[in-house]
């Protein structure tokens, strides 16, 4: 496939890449009905782990199947599908060569009281499975934020070294951190900017509200007038903070909620200057002809 100027333009911004890890980033930005516009829509199902099984599956009990997921995001068009081990290990070979894969390598639970997560793959199960990238969460503000960031140097280190791609979950969280700072605009960027410094190649993190949460960025956000009036501009804050847009920010969608709520975020995005949404309960936990509806509208938004 010819590179669009979009994707050509995305790829130069990785300068220190081999040519294996900006193929395979070529892979995710040509996979799907996005592929070439520099935009691009995954469906992530770690779910699971983090929530448990009736929690994340119960509500469309067709999801229970691993099968079901890499269907659903086959069907939609997307960009490409990402999940833990056993999830991937279910359908990599049926679906082999359909999509691009991501394999999440660590993860957390509800039933933990930690906030840490567990590496649960390794670089060689994602060469073995035929993934494109790695995914890893660190939890910035998290008392083993340090841990964790010392592991996705090692993960991020192998994964380059051998052409993959590397999707860093930064989600802040921790003892100094109350719930509406966890997505306050401020702490947003902050996280999409420590994922970037950590190397990573496509960051993934909340819709930012417009609350500025710590005490030593209010003033600054004053005297420089940096807008967050609307989600468009704290969208634009986000990719800003993330090397001035040098790398690919895909935003969250979040707790399961309303269509039009939904899709008012994805506008918000889209106008923002971001490069995508991953999106997961939004749409597994609808009926699949309803998820696929929906998904075709998203991927709308970003085509226009």
């Amino acid at each position: 496939m010819t590179l669009t100027p979009q994707v050509k333009a995305i790829l130069n911004q990785y300068e220190s890449d081999n040519p294996g890890t900006k193929t395979n980033l070529a892979r995710l930005l040509n996979a799907g009905k996005l592929g070439g516009t520099g935009k691009m829509v995954i469906l992530p199902v770690d779910q699971g782990f983090e929530h448990g099984p009736a929690r994340s599956f119960a509500a469309n009990p067709a999801a229970y199947d691993p099968h079901y997921h890499f269907q659903l995001a086959i069907e939609a068009g997307l960009n490409g599908y990402a999940a833990p081990l056993g999830m991937l290990e279910c359908g990599a070979a049926t679906f082999a060569g359909e999509i691009p894969l991501i394999l999440k390598c660590n993860s957390s639970n509800s039933l933990a009281t930690e906030k840490d997560q567990a590496v649960t793959g390794t670089v060689a199960d994602a060469l073995r499975l035929g993934c494109a990238g790695i995914g890893f969460t660190i939890y910035p503000g998290s008392e083993y934020c340090f841990d964790q960031m010392e592991e996705l140097r090692e993960l991020a280190a192998e994964a380059k070294s051998v052409g993959l791609a590397v999707i860093v979950w930064s989600y802040p969280r921790g003892p100094a951190l109350d719930k509406k700072a966890e997505t306050a605009v401020d702490v947003c960027a902050y996280a999409a900017h420590m994922a970037a410094l950590c190397g990573a190649h496509i960051i993934k993190v909340k819709p930012p509200t417009d609350v500025v949460a710590l005490d030593a960025c209010r003033p600054v956000y004053e005297k420089n007038k940096v807008d967050v009036a609307t989600l468009a501009a704290r969208i634009n804050h986000v990719v800003q903070s993330s090397f001035a847009g040098r790398r690919i920010v895909i935003f969250s969608g979040g707790e399961h909620t309303g269509t039009d709520n939904l899709l008012a975020t994805i506008q918000g995005i889209h106008d923002g200057g971001g490069f995508g949404s991953i999106i997961g309960r939004n749409v597994f936990q609808r009926p699949k002809a309803e998820a696929l509806a929906l998904l075709d509208q998203i991927i709308t938004i970003f085509k226009n």
